[in-house]
């Protein structure tokens, strides 16, 4: 039996996990293999399903949320565009070096890893 149908959590948790995303976003917790898998565990879909909807390839979803691919920014939006963010840049903080790509939201004067148009 397919575990999705065994306990569909209620649109109150739903909303709380999507809202929970989006503050995680803002704060710029996330990897971006992070955020894809959120966005995918919130829809509530396996990784083929995921990857057709999204119109991109199950090896490239696989590789994203692995964080061993290099998903262009086109296929990036694919993937965001169903929790309507897009891929920009934005300044890093000083002293974060680091080489995982974080996903951030952007006020209006800024922009942004991952931001809502």
């Amino acid at each position: 039996m397919d575990k999705r149908l065994k306990s569909k959590p209620s649109t109150d948790a739903q909303m709380e996990r999507r809202d929970q995303f989006y503050a995680s976003i803002r704060k710029g917790e996330l990897s971006i293999a992070e955020a894809v898998v959120a966005m995918r565990k919130m829809s509530q879909l396996t990784q083929p399903e995921f990857a057709k909807h999204r119109g991109i390839s199950v090896q490239a979803l696989r590789q994203i949320e692995s964080g061993t691919g290099n998903p262009t920014v086109e296929t990036l939006n694919k993937i965001a565009s169903i929790f309507t963010l897009q891929v920009g840049f934005c300044i890093a903080p000083s002293g974060a070096a680091s080489g995982r790509s974080k996903v951030r939201a952007a006020s209006s004067q800024d922009s942004a890893t991952l931001r809502k148009p």
